[in-house]
């Protein structure tokens, strides 16, 4: 008899040499509704839609301003493009989304992205211990008009969302 298994969650895609959409949060913006949300039995598709939104909008674990912001763009547009290559980025105050191509295992792509960054959190700010939640949503990006609306999502992110200093947050190759 086969044992079939029962996923909470969709199991992370780990495709080397593809492109992939990836968004992780700081540990501090999970709150009871997102918490909800994330046990909630909604298409991934409509929970990660509901979760960005109401990230956009709240202040729940927002580290992510002024230098840091310029210090994890460096970091990661400066990182060793055998294990990723940054297309896109947004850096919302309390999550992060990113269009990029995997070039190593998706275990060390994660690793660089959320260690690296939490490190650089954490000496600016001056704070010791975890920045980012454990879980992460990541996406294959299928096909070239897949890519272009992942890159427009991630590209207007900031600016749907109101900030004033949209035009910082976002990295892109393509204008």
């Amino acid at each position: 008899m086969i044992k079939e298994k029962n996923y909470k969650h969709l199991p992370h895609t780990n495709l080397i040499g593809h492109y992939q959409f990836i968004t992780f949060r700081t540990k501090d913006s999970l709150d009871s509704y997102l918490k909800k949300l994330y046990n909630s039995n909604e298409l991934e598709k409509i929970k990660q839609y509901k979760i960005d939104k109401y990230l956009d909008q709240s202040e729940n674990g927002a580290l992510l301003y002024g230098e840091v912001l310029e210090k994890i763009r460096d970091y990661y547009l400066n990182y060793d493009k055998n294990v990723f290559e940054i297309e896109a980025l947004c850096m919302m105050p309390n999550h992060i989304h990113v269009l990029l191509k995997q070039n190593d295992n998706m275990t060390n792509v994660l690793r660089v992205l959320k260690g690296g960054a939490g490190h650089i959190v954490n000496k600016i700010l001056g704070r010791k211990g975890t920045v980012w939640s454990r879980d992460y949503y990541d996406r294959a990006i299928r096909n070239e008009e897949h890519f272009w609306i992942a890159y427009e999502y991630i590209k207007y992110n900031a600016v749907k969302a109101n900030l004033s200093d949209a035009d910082e947050r976002f990295y892109g190759l393509y204008a």
